[in-house]
């Protein structure tokens, strides 16, 4: 499990930092939609992590 952890926060760390290097050169219209598209997944990643430890119990 704890392989699993790290490979998560290693890419969620290599993600964040591309969109860094990435997001400045988008336009407005562009970096507005990429971020509602990562708020989207971000709920339905708690969801299912929600889920999933409802179902564990």
């Amino acid at each position: 499990m704890g392989k699993f952890t790290r490979g998560v926060a290693a890419g969620a760390i290599i993600g964040a930092t591309v969109g860094m290097m990435v997001m400045p050169q988008l336009d407005r219209r562009t970096k507005r939609s990429m971020r509602k598209a990562g708020m989207k997944m971000r709920n339905m990643a708690e969801d299912t992590y929600d889920g999933m430890m409802h179902w564990s119990k």
